[in-house]
């Protein structure tokens, strides 16, 4: 350890990023109170300054700054500031992410490229960034935030599975390149969560739209659904413990529901899996 003594050694380092909010915010405060070092990054300046009040509330140490994920040369300097403090990172969560609702054909290729640089790349930068020390140190753990979409691809979510389903291939790929130099990976895989995620995107497409209707029942499907799915707190107790784990496994499902659908599609076939999707978000033609 290069820095601060006074960190006791069986507390960790974790960084998070995109935790001004929700789950993120949650995973940051349980950190806190468990007397782990939180260093981590969002655009929501507010949210940043009240989550920072709330962390010194707890006690602690935290390392808070306001930071777009698309800003490589920010996330570079970020990585050295946390280093300099701290001497050493013992867990990185990609948590950055954004949603896409539309139609495929009607979707917007330079909205949906955004979302790419956004949900895919910035997981790829934040990791990129840390694996150096952390390889150094053989030690460490690389943890992204998926989706159940990441295995399950949802219709009018084209753009945002196919951004689930491109980190989740990084991370599979990843895990077998550092390995060997004792850094773990894991995927985390939640559905629903009880938050405004969805609301933000959730739109209907045009009246004379072909998919209209569809899509209207769905996003009616989402919020029935979201209503009865776990809170971030709930959520923010699973990711803790996979931060936790000394030997997180691959792959983690948040909540029993999603436990069962991924189970189920490991085993169905593909028309069973795609009847039970479509019946189950009430949007069979």
């Amino acid at each position: 350890m290069k820095k601060s003594g006074w960190i006791m050694e069986n507390k960790d380092v974790i960084v998070i990023t995109g935790l001004a909010q929700g789950m993120g915010r949650d995973v940051a405060k349980l950190l806190a109170k468990g007397g782990d070092c939180v260093a981590g990054f969002d655009v929501d300046e507010e949210g940043l300054k009240s989550l920072e009040q709330e962390l010194a509330g707890i006690g602690g140490d935290h390392l808070l700054q306001s930071l777009d994920i698309t800003d490589r040369a920010g996330i570079l300097k970020f990585r050295d500031a946390v280093l300099k403090k701290y001497g050493r990172v013992d867990t990185v969560l990609s948590n950055v992410g954004i949603g896409f609702f539309d139609p495929f054909e009607e979707v917007n290729l330079d909205k949906a490229l955004k979302c790419f640089e956004i949900n895919v790349i910035g997981c790829a930068a934040i990791f990129q960034a840390f694996i150096p020390s952390m390889r150094e140190r053989k030690r460490g753990k690389l943890v992204a935030m998926s989706s159940l979409v990441g295995r399950i691809p949802f219709p009018f979510e084209s753009i945002y599975t196919g951004t689930k389903f491109a980190i989740e291939g990084i991370v599979q790929a990843l895990q077998l390149e550092v390995k060997p130099f004792g850094l773990r990976c894991a995927i985390i895989e939640p559905a629903q969560v009880s938050t405004n995620f969805a609301a933000k995107i959730h739109h209907l497409p045009p009246e004379n739209s072909p998919y209209r209707e569809r899509a209207r029942r769905f996003i009616e499907r989402d919020k029935e659904l979201v209503k009865t799915a776990p809170t971030p707190g709930d959520a923010a107790k699973k990711i803790y413990n996979v931060l936790k784990a000394k030997k997180p496994k691959l792959y983690n499902a948040v909540d029993s529901k999603s436990a069962f659908f991924l189970g189920l599609n490991k085993i169905l076939p593909k028309g069973a899996k795609d009847s039970i999707l479509l019946g189950y978000m009430k949007i069979k033609p």
